[in-house]
């Protein structure tokens, strides 16, 4: 029978809540169980698709198309699993999913209540991802407890353990215990009031993991052993870790798995860990000796968790090379006044990321076009695609208008437009293209010889496409389509074979990129990245000596 396992927070928000979840996933994988997660989210938003990103962070599209919480990213990165639409729930469908059925009649003309009608949808999202192949399903519930939009959540993970059994449901609560410098210790009183706030919803933690910049002494996990009913080996200590992907290291030498493992009746012995693989992933973390810097032009640079899966796939992609990745955020708007200054000459590589609205977009393609001419290592994404298009158009082509008629409707060569089924450019309207589509590599290009397959499938979220109608001019020009969506030929990914990486893609492609298997796009980047690194230093130490001399 599938073990559940629901994690909730207390005290405050950004405790770590979907990398405990994660990494625990990570531990129970390594002991050969069978591992999917899901986020359940108070907000009232159906979705994160037509949020802010500096409200919500990036949005996170599955396989099926599914617009989701970042943590979902966290996720199938640690239990590198796959997931679904289904493993995001937020109050937005779950009262959907109600409101449809009163409405169908589905609940015979009973009122309709939070209990049970709310909370039999939420247990039944979780149900959902129970499967015979499935071992451990785990249950992330956003927000913190105290929390009003949190309550019917946790009411419904209360009734969980009397509907599956006792065996088969693990609570695990993740709360702060602070450093007070005045006091000159830790203070365990907010972990305290946090488990009293579960447990007056009917939740007896199972599990607590105390964050802190330090570690939690064995006095003070006896203190909340003692104060909120939990064995002492389950109080476990997650101090702040030189990387995430520390974690999973972390939490196995406090015994947390093997916790978990106990409260669920599974048996530790049966199911003995391998962190072989992990391990090496942390120790070439650690050997990073040498950086590489990367600009990442983008719109929403201040706030780095809308680019978050873009910075873990560039970090994956310097695990494989041996260095580190220095970003330098750079916002869109202002490359036009930066490409003459040597913030610019000293970058090793260029990512232009995703983005929608007009804003930035001018900066943008300023940015395309310096990687291009001063043959900066350089990978598009999305929108990145299309401002490079956009720039080989204005001058390699000499369309000097060409734009994307989402930024200018009345341009006169939208090389960038909305396209139907057939490749017909329509007026209005356009489906947005979400999740994963096949796309067909043509071969002997860089990408190809990067992904080493001739069909790739990547997810995607965008509506405009690259104009079929242009596509000749750009070839003439010297741009390669490189790679053509499966079905309907649309253009998925274009370079410059003389170039030593101007690659653009249609697709998201940081999305499927893991620590331990770094995704083909970025880790070529980051390759051609290291070599220019590489070749410019000389050039750099002779100019270091000169001023030296002429001081």
């Amino acid at each position: 029978m599938t073990k559940f396992v629901f994690v909730t927070g207390g005290v405050s928000s950004s405790l770590g809540k979907g990398l405990t979840a994660s990494s625990l996933g990570r531990l129970l994988r390594c002991r050969g169980l069978a591992v999917t997660m899901i986020k359940l989210d108070p907000y009232i938003n159906v979705d994160p698709g037509t949020m802010n990103p500096y409200e919500h962070g990036e949005v996170f599209v599955t396989d099926d198309g599914g617009e989701t919480d970042l943590d979902l990213g966290h996720y199938e990165r640690f239990i590198d699993r796959d997931l679904n639409r289904d493993s995001n729930a937020t109050t937005g469908k779950i009262y959907s999913q109600v409101i449809a059925k009163e409405r169908r009649g589905d609940y015979l003309g009973r009122t309709v209540q939070v209990i049970p009608h709310v909370t039999d949808e939420i247990k039944e999202r979780v149900r959902r991802l129970a499967a015979d192949d499935i071992d451990v399903v785990i249950v992330e519930v956003g927000g913190t407890v105290g929390d009003i939009e949190i309550i019917p959540f946790l009411e419904a993970i209360r009734q969980f353990r009397r509907d599956v059994g006792r065996d088969n449901v693990c609570y695990v609560h993740l709360t702060l215990v602070p450093y007070l410098g005045a006091a000159g210790e830790q203070k365990t009183k907010p972990t305290q009031h946090s488990v009293t706030e579960l447990r007056s919803r009917g939740i007896q933690p199972d599990v607590i993991v105390c964050r802190s910049d330090q570690p939690i002494s064995e006095g003070l996990k006896r203190k909340i052993s003692l104060l909120c009913d939990v064995p002492m080996e389950a109080v476990i200590s997650a101090v702040d870790a030189p990387s995430i992907y520390d974690i999973p290291l972390a939490l196995y030498d406090e015994g947390m798995d093997t916790v978990v493992c106990r409260t669920l009746a599974i048996d530790d012995a049966a199911h003995p860990v391998d962190l072989t693989g992990w391990q090496r992933v942390v120790e070439r973390i650690a050997q990073t000796d040498r950086t590489v810097r990367i600009g990442l032009v983008g719109k929403y640079v201040n706030l780095p968790d809308a680019y978050l899966s873009v910075v873990e796939a560039l970090r994956h992609a310097g695990f494989h090379h041996g260095v580190g990745i220095d970003i330098d955020w750079i916002p869109a708007e202002d490359v036009e006044q930066l490409v003459d200054t040597e913030r610019m000459a000293h970058l090793d590589g260029i990512v232009i990321p995703g983005g929608f609205g007009e804003r930035g977009v001018e900066g943008k393609i300023a940015a395309a076009r310096y990687a291009r001419e001063h043959r900066v290592p350089a990978l598009g994404l999305c929108l990145g695609l299309q401002v490079m298009v956009i720039d080989v158009a204005r001058h390699l082509c000499g369309l000097a208008d060409a734009n994307s008629r989402e930024f200018d409707t009345a341009t006169r060569h939208p090389v960038i437009d909305l396209m139907d089924e057939q490749q017909n450019v329509v007026d209005m309207g356009g489906t947005m293209r979400l999740g994963a589509y096949a796309a067909r590599l043509t071969p002997g290009t860089k990408v190809a010889k990067a992904y080493a397959d001739e069909v790739v499938y990547e997810r995607h979220r965008h509506r405009y496409e690259v104009n079929p109608r242009y596509r000749r001019v750009l070839e003439e020009a010297g741009l390669v389509c490189s790679g053509v969506e499966a079905k309907r030929g649309l253009v998925e990914l274009v370079e410059l074979p003389d170039h030593p990486w101007w690659v653009g893609t249609q697709a998201h492609p940081e999305f499927k990129s893991r620590p331990d298997r770094p995704h083909p796009l970025f880790r070529e980047l980051i390759g051609a990245a290291l070599e220019r690194a590489e070749g410019r230093l000389p050039h750099l130490l002779d100019l270091d000596s000169d001023v030296g001399a002429a001081s």
